[in-house]
């Protein structure tokens, strides 16, 4: 896997991760243990850094960068679904964000807090924990039992399925 320092900036991934080779991680980076970095994703802290909790899935295809003036920080157990783009924000533990969508700078998404597919949080947006961001831009609405419910069952799903890729992935050309 691409894995880059840039400077004295060096990624610290933690053992007990799983991060696919045609996922690239650049500079301050840190990810947490058994969380899961899938291919095509892209992690560059090349300003104010990136911190990747526990057991958080960042699925094909997101980039997660940062902004000057603040790290992008995700929480524990958290879902990153597929294309995302997060950048200067917050997602706290517990929350989604959908496939597709687009977190700015600032923003936070509170613990519990579930941003649906192809969905734009804007700037110094909060999306409360109790609630789903859906739309463009982003607009509250209270989430659900089973939105909730396919969260957790995704974010376990990743855990599991990262320690089966660390175990038993491997090239074949």
């Amino acid at each position: 896997m691409p894995i880059y320092a840039l400077g004295d900036d060096v990624p610290d991934i933690h053992p007990d991760a799983y991060v696919h080779p045609d996922a690239v991680v650049i500079g301050k980076v840190s990810i947490g243990a058994e969380s899961t970095v899938w291919p095509g994703a892209v992690l560059r802290g090349d300003n104010g850094g990136i911190v990747i909790g526990a057991r958080t899935s960042i699925q094909d295809g997101t980039v997660i960068h940062c902004i000057p003036t603040r790290p992008t920080i995700v929480g524990d157990d958290c879902v990153i679904g597929h294309i995302v783009h997060l950048e200067g924000c917050t997602i706290e533990d517990d929350s989604l964000v959908g496939n597709g969508s687009v977190v700015l700078h600032d923003a936070i998404v509170r613990s519990g807090g579930i941003v649906g597919s192809n969905a734009v949080v804007s700037n110094r947006t909060e999306v409360p924990g109790d609630q789903m961001a859906l739309g463009v831009p982003a607009k509250m609405r209270p989430a659900t039992d089973s939105a909730r419910f396919a969260m957790r069952i995704a974010a376990d799903d990743y855990v599991a399925r990262g320690k089966r890729y660390r175990a038993e992935l491997r090239r074949l050309d």
